[in-house]
């Protein structure tokens, strides 16, 4: 027996029936923080931590975001 439920709902009714949490605040504060580095207000070490401790990854895609931002500085 094979049944389909189809569901017609915004991606934000989605969320708060399934219980998770709104991140609305901290996407804005994150892609803030992105747009002043990349205006040179914010230290690129204060990024370079607050994208490690987000994002764990190897020092090879550290590397990468690095390259990314610098290169979009200059």
């Amino acid at each position: 027996m094979k049944i389909n439920v189809e569901v017609d709902c915004t991606p934000e009714e989605a969320r708060r029936f399934m219980g998770l949490p709104d991140l609305a605040p901290v996407h804005e504060k994150y892609v803030a923080m992105l747009t002043d580095a990349m205006d040179g207000v914010v230290a690129p070490d204060l990024l370079d931590n607050m994208v490690r401790s987000w994002m764990p990854m190897s020092d090879a895609g550290m590397g990468m975001w690095r390259k990314m931002f610098e290169s979009a500085t200059k």
